[in-house]
């Protein structure tokens, strides 16, 4: 393939062939029907035949204009070299197509001329000049061709790749999210479960290792997806909480309001968990009350509302938390490579107290 082409040489020979073929037919037909209702009287026969095989030479030079197209682009004025390029290339085109014109109709005599057609070369003089406008038309159309064509491909490439650079994005912002799943809460469930082992209870520290192994192999087997089914990342998030509770005990108490029609909704991997563990550290976490997690699930207008609320303490100002955790500009950007612009997030106080943050992504299911 010619310059890397994504189109396949065998269906683009194709379709080269196929435009010719219904110009060849579109000219023979209508020049034929003209001069019979006209009155006039010729071979109709070799006068169609003539003028459908008259294209061949336009046919078999169209893929070295588009080449040579490509290699001289038609929208550079400068250098003079593009020009004479392509003067010649018509020039060379025109003086085939016609020399090709001139000897099908010394051949077929499609005129009826009697006796005979005259010689080969006044035959040949008189197409150049009468078809020299005409080339010069084709020619600068299968130039225009060529740009629109490798345009759009070059369009194409750019979506392509602009799409394979969001999703590095994506998986390289996800990644860094895993990295998150926090060192410090790792060492804050080591050190909990060797409170627990110093404090006797071992069913609850073998309960929170157990939990702890769950949670890292679940988080290492969705490494390289995207999104996953809600029922899954509930499911997840659960196995986090599990933790969390053991932990914290009857300081922290959590409800999960998620209908189960929602469980095959795809959802953006690890978007609960980050949420949650905001809600615990900057809610829960530095109270000696504790206090209660809320994850909830709505549907509305095709899109998905996910909200994680905690009744801690209010924000100061809005969007207070937004450096805070995995911050809210970094889920946003995220959410942006996956979705473009067809999400929401907002994060708010709630009353008489509590903070709620609100994702909502569009709809799709497994």
């Amino acid at each position: 393939m010619v310059g890397n082409r994504v189109r396949p040489q065998s269906s683009w020979w194709f379709w080269n062939a196929s435009a010719w073929v219904v110009i060849g037919l579109f000219d023979a037909t209508q020049v034929v029907f003209v001069m019979r209702s006209e009155g006039m009287h010729h071979a109709w026969t070799a006068m169609w035949v003539t003028r459908f095989i008259s294209w061949l030479p336009w046919a078999l030079a169209t893929p070295a204009v588009l080449r040579l197209g490509r290699q001289f682009p038609p929208v550079r004025l400068r250098p003079a070299s593009t020009w004479l390029a392509h003067l010649a290339a018509c020039a060379a085109i025109a003086l085939a197509s016609s020399a090709w014109f001139a000897g099908l109709e010394e051949l077929l005599n499609p005129w009826a001329t009697f006796p005979k057609p005259e010689p080969f070369r006044y035959l040949w003089i008189d197409s150049l000049y009468n078809g020299l406008l005409q080339a010069v038309f084709l020619y600068s159309s299968i130039l225009a061709a060529g740009y629109v064509l490798d345009s759009r491909e070059r369009l194409t490439k750019q979506r392509i790749e602009t799409a394979r650079l969001n999703e590095q994005l994506s998986k390289a912002q996800l990644n860094a999210l895993r990295r998150q799943i926090e060192p410090h809460f790792l060492f804050n469930t080591l050190n909990s479960i060797a409170g627990l082992v110093r404090e006797g209870r071992n069913d609850a520290a073998v309960g929170m290792i157990a939990a702890l192994s769950d949670f890292l192999r679940r988080a290492m087997q969705d490494f390289d997806r995207q999104e996953v089914p809600l029922g899954e990342e509930v499911e997840f998030v659960q196995k986090y909480l599990d933790i969390q509770k053991i932990r914290f005990a009857s300081r922290l108490s959590f409800s999960l309001d998620v209908p189960q029609e929602f469980s095959t909704a795809l959802v953006p991997s690890l978007l609960l968990q980050p949420l949650v563990e905001n809600a615990i550290k900057h809610g829960i976490a530095k109270r000696a009350s504790g206090g209660a997690v809320r994850i909830a699930a709505s549907r509305s207008n095709g899109q998905l509302t996910l909200t994680v609320y905690n009744d801690g303490p209010s924000l100061t100002a809005p969007g207070e938390q937004s450096s805070s955790g995995i911050g809210i500009s970094n889920m946003r950007e995220r959410l942006r490579g996956l979705y473009g612009d067809a999400f929401s997030v907002s994060l708010q106080n709630q009353q008489p107290a509590g903070v709620e943050v609100s994702v909502s992504v569009p709809f799709r299911e497994k």
